[in-house]
């Protein structure tokens, strides 16, 4: 019996690198397939705006590419783990480890530790990568496909009360006293909750106090008549600092940049749990990369005729699969507060940890 953690260095790379080009191929076929099938719901609204081509589309698809990877490597790791473990049994690779007196967990040392540096790269890609494609696509899916925004920080679909009165924005970018709306409409009520008059504007600025709307077209619900104007300026209690502590998109957003979001927006008293619980799920969500090793793991043992390989690697894929719908299911009882931010984000990656351990050592340990 050996008692080191991982096998001989051959064996390792060996496994180690296996592993790894399974997760790279089965991510590509998923990534590729998706994209084209996304790419074919989106193309007709990308290609309705005036003057969009073939230079649009490839920009979508370099923005859409990088949610596509981050949302299924771990599916991909997954999937990966069955089809390397299931080959290496049915091979009787696994059975010679074994006998060699291996242990499981040493069996899986080596896919567990390539399942941990493609978390670790996973979390440097989306801070760097995927929160600023997510944030750009935003802003451009919020102009409805028309002029790209100038800046990846440009946030979109603002809503924004004062009193009784609503503005709306498409998008907005810039910062401070420099910040530019879009697509503006402003509603101004009466003490009924009843819409009385609306402003349209395709640009706003900020007056000081104020946002000036730039020919605006003005529409009173009362009188039912429809003028243009040259411009106006309503919601002079919303300011600059106000807009950066509202509509946080956690998604477009990095850990840092995020942890500022929160701490504004707690001592302007605003709610974060959702956040907090978003702001936790981006340590959690890439290391459960890390998990999908020991979940697959039961597609690895077992005599493979016995005729139960594929039942097991059934089973490996339904654990895999269950953990994300419990993490999801968690994440959104989080950002409902039914459950506490941490629990949120890292109570399903625990309880599958577990899971995973209890089934291996039942099975083989």
């Amino acid at each position: 019996m050996q008692f080191e953690f991982f096998p001989s260095r051959t064996l390792t790379i060996y496994l180690a690198r296996l592993f790894v080009t399974r997760i790279f191929a089965v991510l590509f076929m998923l990534v590729l397939v998706l994209q084209m099938l996304d790419l074919l719901g989106e193309s007709g609204d990308i290609l309705a705006y005036p003057g969009n081509g073939q230079g649009q589309l490839l920009y979508y698809v370099s923005m859409r590419l990088p949610q596509l990877v981050a949302r299924f490597l771990p599916y991909s790791v997954l999937l990966a783990t069955i089809i390397t473990l299931a080959t290496l049994n049915q091979n009787s690779e696994v059975i010679s480890m074994k006998a060699a007196g291996l242990s499981a967990h040493q069996v899986l040392a080596p896919l567990v530790a390539a399942a941990l540096a493609i978390s670790g790269l996973s979390f440097v890609f989306n801070e760097r990568v995927v929160t600023r494609a997510t944030a750009a696509l935003n802003a451009w899916e919020a102009v409805d496909y028309g002029p790209i925004p100038k800046t990846s920080t440009a946030r979109n679909n603002l809503y924004l009360a004062e009193g009784r009165d609503i503005l709306l924005a498409g998008t907005l970018s810039g910062e401070g006293n420099a910040m530019v709306m879009t697509q503006v409409t402003y509603y101004r009520r009466d003490g009924s909750g009843m819409i009385v008059e609306q402003l349209r504007a395709p640009r706003a600025t900020y007056a000081n106090p104020g946002w000036r709307l730039e020919n605006p077209v003005e529409f009173n619900a009362q009188t039912i008549t429809q003028q243009r104007m040259g411009s106006a300026v309503v919601a002079k209690g919303i300011t600059p600092a106000r807009i950066a502590i509202s509509g946080v998109d956690a998604d477009g957003e990095g850990l840092f940049t995020l942890t500022k979001s929160i701490d504004a927006m707690a001592l302007a008293g605003r709610r974060t749990t959702d956040l907090q619980a978003a702001w936790w799920h981006k340590l959690s969500g890439p290391l459960s990369a890390a998990l999908m090793p020991l979940l697959g793991a039961i597609a690895a043992f077992g005599l493979a005729r016995s005729g139960q390989l594929l039942i097991r690697a059934v089973i490996g894929m339904a654990l895999g699969f269950a953990y994300f719908v419990f993490d999801n299911a968690a994440l959104a009882m989080g950002n409902f507060g039914g459950y506490p931010p941490f629990v949120a984000a890292w109570a399903p990656f625990l309880l599958f940890l577990l899971i995973g351990e209890t089934v291996l050592i039942r099975t083989e340990e």
